[in-house]
């Protein structure tokens, strides 16, 4: 059983959560005692870091409208036609991957899980429904339109994952802890909870996996006025790729560059996401949860939530594909694209523009991010026209230059 949050939280005049009503998949403390001593004849799966990050949204009612991990019916239906056995949409699997042998001692029907984090704390009880082997390869093909392992969803899905899923609802205990940037933690109900008292009617979201600069403001600050909007920035903080900036620097990086805005027109809240980089697909699953936050607009770019590029070096998904999909199912998906190209520094003109609408002949700057990646190392200025000062502190101090690194050295075999 799951409850739905208070009309007044998810209705009022904010656009409505995916599927009508926002789902809240945790129990009272009388429930939660209940199954806390009935846990003691339950078996006990630990999550890994994404298992944590899919639980958490679920059970806060990002993953609105779903009450567990995928049963066999809504698994298939997403991955071959984005669609739940409800008929509504959703593009990305939501599962439960557990070993062969413990799969085998589950009974359909009848079998509890306790769900426990890596301190095994249990967080979450899960209601076995369904117990199956899944295509993996298929399901890659499906949802990620490559099988190659260089793409990281699909090497998560072939090389890491379990062999078997469990699908089922769930009773939430508690939510997974979290120690750091509290206060900007806001699960859907809190940030719907926070627009109404702002009186926010229309919010544009901005996905991000990466520290912002200069472009990105500028980027932002023209999606929100092109919409009449206000603008959430919020990044992803859960699971990203291998080889991000890590998201302490990355927060403390935004919460200086909120300040740039114009002050009461956008807020900054964290999501704790465990991205598949499925591109296309990803970009309405991006729509989807800033839409159970109460947002009516998402921030659609160039190659969006792009994993990179293939062995032959050609990039897994075309530069506007995301765009195209999210066109095709805007009506479904019910937030409305603002679709954007890259912003690009025009020397001359000291500002920046779109890449499209650069004046004829004048000249362009560019900064790599590899190119910052090395004026850090070697502790080279990193130009004003690129980012702010204050953005560029925080970098240096998770990034210092190598004559300015320590040195840890470890002795052993030591005695007396």
């Amino acid at each position: 059983m799951f409850t739905n949050l208070d009309a007044s939280i998810t209705h009022s005049h904010l656009i409505p959560p995916h599927g009508g009503e926002l789902v809240n998949l945790n129990v009272d403390a009388e429930r939660a005692a209940e199954l806390k001593a009935q846990s003691r004849d339950f078996p006990s799966w630990d999550l890994t870091a994404r298992h944590i990050r899919d639980l958490e949204l679920l059970l806060n009612g990002a993953f609105s409208p779903l009450g567990g991990f995928m049963t066999m019916a809504d698994y298939e239906g997403v991955c071959h036609n984005m669609r739940l056995t409800s008929g509504v949409l959703w593009p990305i699997p939501i599962t439960l991957d557990v070993s062969e042998s413990f799969a085998k001692t589950l009974k359909p029907g009848s079998s509890k899980i306790a769900l426990r984090d890596a301190e095994g704390v249990m967080l979450a009880v899960l209601h076995v429904e369904e117990v199956w082997q899944p295509d993996r390869e298929a399901e890659a093909k499906a949802v990620f339109n490559t099988t190659s392992p260089i793409h990281p969803g699909v090497n998560y899905l072939l090389n890491k994952e379990n062999p078997w899923y469990v699908g089922g609802r769930i009773e939430g205990l508690q939510p997974p802890a979290h120690y750091d940037f509290k206060d900007l933690r806001l699960t859907p109900a809190e940030l719907r909870v926070e627009f109404a008292r702002l009186g926010w009617r229309r919010v544009v979201a901005f996905q991000t996996r990466n520290p912002m600069h200069r472009a990105h403001v500028e980027l932002t600050l023209r999606a929100a006025k092109q919409v009449e909007a206000n603008l959430l920035i919020h990044p992803a903080v859960g699971v990203t790729k291998l080889g991000d900036v890590d998201y302490f620097t990355r927060v403390r990086c935004y919460q200086r560059l909120i300040t740039k805005y114009p002050h009461g027109t956008a807020k900054l809240s964290l999501l704790p996401l465990a991205m598949r980089l499925g591109g296309p697909r990803e970009a309405i699953w991006h729509a989807l949860i800033r839409k159970n936050h109460g947002c009516t607009h998402l921030i659609v770019g160039r190659d969006h939530a792009g994993p990179g590029k293939d062995a032959d070096g050609k990039p897994f998904y075309g530069p506007y594909e995301a765009q195209e999909l999210f066109k095709k199912h805007e009506a479904d998906i019910g937030v409305s694209m603002v679709p954007f190209n890259m912003m690009v520094y025009v020397e001359d003109e000291d500002k920046y523009f779109p890449e499209g609408e650069v004046p004829k002949d004048k000249h362009v700057l560019h900064l790599s991010g590899t190119e910052l990646r090395q004026r850090l190392n070697e502790g080279r200025d990193i130009p004003a026209w690129f980012t702010y000062p204050d953005v560029v502190q925080e970098l240096r101090r998770s990034f210092p230059p190598r004559h300015k690194q320590g040195l840890t050295v470890f002795f052993t075999g030591l005695s007396g």
